[in-house]
């Protein structure tokens, strides 16, 4: 069924390529927490955010926020962390020495306290959406951060919310870091992980919710893809030996630390895929007006060396192959490809990308849709900093394809 892929707006909310609507003033929240975050990490400065009552009830989230050292010359990366699902207060304490404990500075830090326990202890839930939405254009906006080291990683339940987020906001992090967890893929396909460099560390004893074997699948599926795409997929995954649930937490930041995001490959995957029942609309450069199919659809994108365009688009069907005995749940699929018979696209486009100063052509599943130059507008620049509030992604060029 062809639908139009423009997502529920909940409330007046900020967008990151999502569902959420755009925002132009700056709250006082959001001048807090500027100004904690340019400030000592070790003060353990908190501030409180309100979350939308339409996405979560009697919903306050706290933050610790700071740098750790002097900022270098390109800004400070920074590290978002998500702590596990026991008592929160515990949780969001031991967060923040963490935090300080390890050895990537200098460096920014965002230590969020989960608002609720119980059925919202999640940290890829709409309203958790909205905050991450909302941090990523703060920092985006920032001097003092460094735009292309962006950071996501945590443990347990951190670990099952920063593979996730991993996959649905691929487009924003230089790399991630799950540790002591495991999402069944569909959850969070690593498709969309071609440039975003993946450290999963769980212990090869850690058994509850199969988290041994859901993060070895994850292994070998990257293994998979990087041998497709041999510059694409970069990845350490381990199971360590003799390990259960508590492992070694301070490998991974210096890890992830090395990798720098690229805004604008010549070369992706997407997934478009649910969580919590919202998709993106946006991705890198591609801003999907219309999608033919409501469950998910993949699209590839090929900047070609001779200034063509290649966008494969199909749809995705999970077929399961393995389902858990003890609780009934899918945890392992198989998948099958059916090209998108018709679709509405918005393509920005950049120097990176192709050469303006000529001629564009543009395939769809192997179908010329287009074949000339590109005009560039205020109007895209503007559009395209709605979708995603990223300066390194100040696309002044776009065309609208059909097929």
């Amino acid at each position: 069924m062809k639908i139009k892929n423009l997502l529920l707006a909940v409330s007046a909310l900020i967008v990151c390529g999502n569902s959420f609507a755009d925002k132009t003033e700056t709250t006082n929240d959001e001048k807090v927490f500027r100004e904690l975050l340019t400030d000592s990490l070790s003060k353990a400065n908190v501030t409180t955010w309100t979350l939308p009552d339409s996405l979560e009830p009697n919903a306050k989230m706290n933050f610790y926020l700071g740098v750790k050292g002097d900022m270098p010359k390109d800004g400070y990366p920074v590290f978002l962390y998500l702590h596990g699902s026991g008592p929160r207060a515990n949780e969001w304490a031991t967060g923040l020495k963490l935090a300080k404990h390890f050895n990537d500075g200098p460096s920014m830090y965002i230590v969020p306290q989960i608002p609720q326990e119980g059925e919202w202890y999640r940290w890829w839930q709409r309203s958790k959406q909205w905050t991450w939405e909302k941090v990523l254009r703060i920092i985006l906006s920032m001097p003092e951060v460094d735009k292309n080291r962006i950071y996501v990683f945590g443990i347990s339940e951190g670990g099952y919310g920063s593979q996730r987020l991993a996959s649905f906001y691929a487009d924003y992090w230089a790399a991630a870091g799950p540790m002591a967890g495991g999402e069944p893929l569909i959850n969070a396909p690593v498709e969309n992980l071609a440039h975003v460099p993946l450290s999963f560390l769980t212990g090869d004893r850690d058994f509850m919710f199969y988290r041994h074997l859901l993060t070895k699948t994850t292994g070998e599926k990257l293994d998979s893809m990087q041998r497709i795409h041999p510059d694409e997929y970069v990845h350490r995954v381990k199971l360590l030996e003799g390990y259960g649930h508590s492992i070694d937490y301070t490998p991974t930041t210096p890890w992830l630390a090395q990798h720098k995001r690229n805004a604008q490959p010549r070369h992706f995957l997407w997934e478009n895929f649910e969580m919590d029942g919202l998709k993106r609309n946006a991705f890198y450069n591609l801003q999907v007006l219309e999608e033919e199919d409501e469950f998910r659809t993949q699209y590839e994108f090929t900047a070609n060396a001779d200034n063509s365009i290649d966008i494969k688009v199909d749809a995705v069907k999970y077929n399961p192959t393995w389902k858990d005995p003890r609780w009934g749940i899918n945890m392992l699929f198989s998948k099958e490809f059916t090209p998108a018979q018709h679709g509405h696209l918005r393509i920005f486009l950049s120097d990176q990308l192709v050469d303006l100063k000529k001629k564009v052509i543009v395939r769809i599943n192997g179908k010329e849709v287009f074949n000339g130059k590109v005009k560039g507008s205020k109007k895209n620049q503007k559009l395209a900093h709605e979708l995603w509030g990223d300066p390194m992604r100040n696309f002044k060029h776009a065309i609208e394809v059909n097929w």
